[in-house]
């Protein structure tokens, strides 16, 4: 059966949804840090069936120089999904639509990067979309933000993103592809959740002002659930680092 033949249901007379999900439920998340080791700094997220690598390259010169600012970095992002990465072949020219996340992702994350602090040079972050199932552009916020951590860039606070939406008349959470593409809305939404600022909200879609509070809600909640998973995968990597390293010399030993 063709992907792209809008299913009869999306959500069934018990609640779920098509992927047997309830309104409030995630998918399943993954998430890996430091997993390229030519990278300053890099991250995975497995999120369904959505697979993306994430690659950040900085601070490091500018080119070309006139692009230098004197006074912070440059941040630049390139989304893209791989040849291979949807149902039909995808053409491996960047297209309108791979610009224009590239766009959202970058100014989804600038408010948390502290740019100041590294004048006249440029940080780079890569986004290779392997496998895509709606939802690629939180999701690589999501892996970006850990990135940029990874690499040791100074950040305010992660960026959790995830979206909402009206799917079958109700108001749902973390859409996936069909749901995306055969709901009623779509709303992503990135936040920096422990300073409560929101730094990406787009809406597709109509919502009356009661499903878009009920959805911005659902959103933030489970931004506010990803963050924990960010903080884990840090503390996975870097408290085993810790745990791996001999114990200072004590006592006799240490003369």
């Amino acid at each position: 059966m063709s992907k792209e033949k809008a299913p009869e249901r999306l959500i069934d007379d018990s609640g779920l949804r098509i992927d047997g999900r309830r309104p409030e439920d995630l998918r399943p998340i993954k998430l890996e840090v430091g997993v390229l080791e030519n990278a300053d700094g890099s991250a995975f997220i497995q999120q369904g069936k959505n697979k993306i690598l994430v690659g950040v390259f900085g601070p490091r010169e500018i080119h070309p120089k006139h692009m230098v600012l004197p006074d912070r970095a440059v941040i630049r992002c390139r989304y893209r999904m791989a040849p291979f990465s949807t149902e039909e072949r995808k053409n491996p020219a960047p297209s309108r639509r791979e610009i224009e996340i590239s766009k959202v992702i970058r100014e989804a994350l600038e408010p948390a990067v502290m740019s100041e602090y590294y004048p006249r040079t440029v940080i780079d972050i890569f986004i290779e979309a392997l496998q895509c199932d709606g939802g690629t552009r939180c999701a690589g916020i999501v892996a970006a933000s850990l990135a940029l951590a990874d690499a040791g860039i100074s950040m305010k606070e992660l960026v959790s993103a995830c979206s909402a939406g009206k799917v079958g008349g109700q108001v749902v959470v973390d859409l996936c592809d069909l749901e995306d593409k055969y709901g009623e809305a779509d709303l992503p939404v990135a936040l920096m959740p422990n300073l409560s600022a929101v730094t990406l909200i787009q809406m597709d879609g109509k919502l009356s002002r009661e499903e878009f509070e009920k959805a911005l809600d659902m959103a933030s909640e489970a931004c506010r659930q990803i963050r924990n998973f960010q903080a884990e995968a840090l503390r996975h990597k870097y408290q085993g680092m810790v745990d791996t390293e001999e114990p200072p010399a004590t006592g006799e030993a240490s003369k």
